[in-house]
């Protein structure tokens, strides 16, 4: 094919819009539906799931989604492509085909597998524990969906593969690209990455909000990739929110690390991406550069970690912190001591203020967190005993919810392992297996010479105001680290934050939880970027911190909300 390929996303996450395949298919024409439903909180519900019911372990409103749009696709000739398969892509397959069986429609369905390592952990390093593992999936790459794309699948869905494969095999089908045209699977990627989060492209979760002057529900975005790996975002015409430079800068900068974004495909440099608004709601990705990917591949490991339960008391009015501390005291009491459980963890979360105007702002909160092995002594023997403080414990106790039982939680962990251990296999409807073969891969990662920032003069006056007056930011999880991009809208505020904003000033700014972790901070400066790690943040990942913001979505917000000395030259006419 010589035009772009329209590559359409119709989900982020397990639990996004049900009707956003049927608004895509209908809302203009695409080449490729693809949905995203896997994150690394994801694999472990369906690891619950399918420990119940082994035909399990798979998404299913995918399958609801299909029962709108599968029929529609078909006689449109629109393939779909979707990671929905999660722990049981067979499962998935199968049951797509008693649907489209049902409904007499003629559909191929193939499925990708590999990636799921339980059984073969021997080459996972670091070794994972066979009694403890959940799940362990290594990532795949999209070259097993772009083979079953060949062999004529109306429908792909797959395990664990990386989110921008999604975009990365139709692309390379479509354009019939080979395992080293690096810059033009760099070119996919990038572009895969923007749009895998569904509406967080098209204006979603985005900071600057009186740049979106459309407030309906954004709709979802469109990646057009050209032959040579470029590609322009956009969304249907007459759909919700908004596609600007602001918008994919967001979602480029989005759960990355360094410029370098190592895959399963290819390393994808993104600090040679170039942005271009080329249109309304359209915005052009150019320029991305990539090179081999490693000799590794990713592994996400969940394994069992024990038992949790969490209650929050609320304190109102006067000596917010002597009461806390006083049931801080009362209930370590009660329970015989902190070494009783393996964790007890107590947050103060303040949103009183002094002389409040109704009791509902004179209130914080007590938060108590509990981990152990043994379910018992989390249970309701923990939520009993805070309720046992209700008449005896300090001024105006109550609590957010009735005693609650303990729930189950997991541990995730990043491993690697060598592709020789891993066999990525298309399984077509007849059952004939087909071996994805491996690219090329280099040990050694390639790094691009970053030019220097433009450096800020520091003279002018400056006024004390909120960062986010001049920079945007998305933040987010990855394992137990924290991702924040910072971005500036002119090159004169890049320069000032990349001059202002050093390691020390940003441990400062995101507050004592980050005062003893290590933090590293990437320059981008083509995109007028910054991307902060803070790595442990999250401790055990997802599922098992304690953190009540526990997937750092508001870690963001919360440094655009810190005061500094802003110059004034700076600021918004």
């Amino acid at each position: 094919m010589t035009r772009p390929v329209r590559i359409g996303n119709c989900s982020g996450f397990y639990g996004d819009r049900l009707h956003a395949a049927r608004e895509m298919v209908d809302g203009g024409p695409i080449d490729v539906l693809c949905g995203d439903y896997l994150a690394e909180l994801t694999m472990l519900i369906l690891a619950k799931a399918q420990a119940k019911d082994p035909s399990a372990g798979y998404a299913r409103t995918f399958l609801t989604q299909m029962e709108q749009v599968l029929g529609t696709c078909v006689e449109r000739g629109i393939r779909v492509v979707a990671n929905a398969g999660g722990l049981n892509p067979a499962g998935l397959a199968h049951a797509l085909r008693e649907l489209a069986d049902s409904r007499g429609i003629p559909a191929m369905i193939a499925h990708v597998e590999g990636d799921d390592l339980r059984g073969n952990l021997a080459s996972v390093e670091p070794a994972a524990d066979d009694d403890r593992t959940v799940s362990a999936n290594a990532y795949l790459g999209g070259w097993g969906i772009a083979e079953a794309l060949a062999a004529g699948a109306d429908v792909v869905v797959t395990g664990r593969v990386t989110d921008a494969s999604l975009v990365v095999g139709p692309a390379a089908w479509w354009h019939g690209w080979h395992r080293e045209d690096w810059d033009r699977l760099a070119g996919a990627v990038a572009a895969g990455h923007v749009i895998e989060c569904g509406a967080q492209a098209t204006g979603g979760n985005y900071p600057f909000l009186t740049e979106i002057t459309d407030r309906r529900y954004p709709g979802f975005p469109i990646a057009e990739v050209a032959q040579d790996g470029s590609s322009v975002i956009t969304k249907h015409p007459g759909t919700g929110g908004l596609v600007s430079i602001g918008t994919v800068t967001a979602q480029l900068l989005y759960e990355i690390a360094g410029p370098a974004y190592v895959g399963p495909d290819v390393t994808a440099h993104f600090d040679a991406v170039e942005l271009r608004q080329v249109g309304p709601d359209r915005v052009e990705l150019s320029g991305t550069v990539g090179s081999p990917p490693p000799t590794t591949l990713k592994v996400a490991l969940n394994e069992a970690g024990g038992y949790r339960n969490s209650m929050t008391m609320v304190l109102t009015g006067l000596d917010i912190e002597a009461k806390a501390a006083y049931a801080e005291q009362q209930l370590v009491d009660l329970l015989g001591g902190r070494d009783t459980v393996a964790e007890l963890d107590f947050r103060l979360l303040r949103f009183d203020t002094p002389d409040a105007p109704g009791n509902d702002r004179a209130t914080a909160h007590l938060r108590v967190t509990v981990k152990d092995p043994d379910r018992r002594r989390v249970g309701r023997a923990f939520s009993n005993t805070i309720m046992e403080m209700a008449l005896a414990g300090y001024a105006g106790f109550h609590t957010t919810s009735p005693p609650t039982a303990e729930s189950a939680y997991g541990i995730y962990r990043p491993a690697r392992i060598p592709r020789s251990a891993v066999e990525q296999t298309v399984v077509l409807p007849d059952d004939e297996r087909l071996v994805v073969s491996d690219p090329p891969t280099s040990d050694q990662v390639v790094r691009r010479p970053v030019p220097p920032a433009p450096r800020h003069d520091g003279g002018g006056p400056s006024l004390p105001l909120p960062l986010g007056t001049i920079l945007g930011a998305r933040s987010g999880d990855k394992g137990g680290d924290a991702n924040v991009g910072l971005w500036a809208r002119d090159d004169a505020a890049y320069a000032w934050a990349a001059d202002h904003l050093t390691v020390e000033r940003l441990r400062i700014l995101l507050g004592p939880e980050a005062a003893e972790l290590d933090i590293e901070r990437f320059e981008l400066p083509n995109l007028r970027a910054l991307n902060v790690v803070v790595h442990g943040l999250l401790g055990e990942g997802v599922a098992s911190t304690t953190r009540p913001d526990a997937q750092a979505k508001g870690l963001g917000e919360y440094l655009r909300s810190r005061v500094v000395d802003i110059p004034e030259a700076l600021l918004p006419g």
